[in-house]
């Protein structure tokens, strides 16, 4: 058995990969909010918190298109990251209140 991917035979990996091709299912480009806010983990199906979750991302796909666009510099790097984490914040703390069972 070889030990990495280098020891395989050319074009050994991607027959292998195209082979279990079928079984694998594509999933959908994710924004960079959705991934932020983990859009796809809401193990209860809640819709609250599915709303909730793409309202965030939607809000951060927002902050990141503007970032895009402009020229960054250290001031707004820095305002840009605290935004980034309080975006990630505020949306654990609405799906918390929105899931507490007490």
């Amino acid at each position: 058995m070889p030990d990495k991917i280098s020891d395989f035979a050319p074009g050994a990996v991607d027959a292998a990969l195209s082979a279990n091709a079928p079984m694998m299912q594509k999933q959908p480009t994710l924004t960079f909010g959705q991934q932020l806010v983990g859009i796809n983990f809401n193990p209860a199906n809640d819709d609250k918190v599915g709303k909730a979750k793409q309202l965030c991302a939607d809000l951060m796909d927002l902050v990141q298109e503007e970032m895009d666009k402009r020229e960054t510099s250290l001031l707004s790097g820095l305002l840009y990251n605290h935004t980034v984490g309080e975006i990630l914040n505020a949306q654990m703390n609405v799906v918390k209140l929105l899931t507490l069972k007490y």
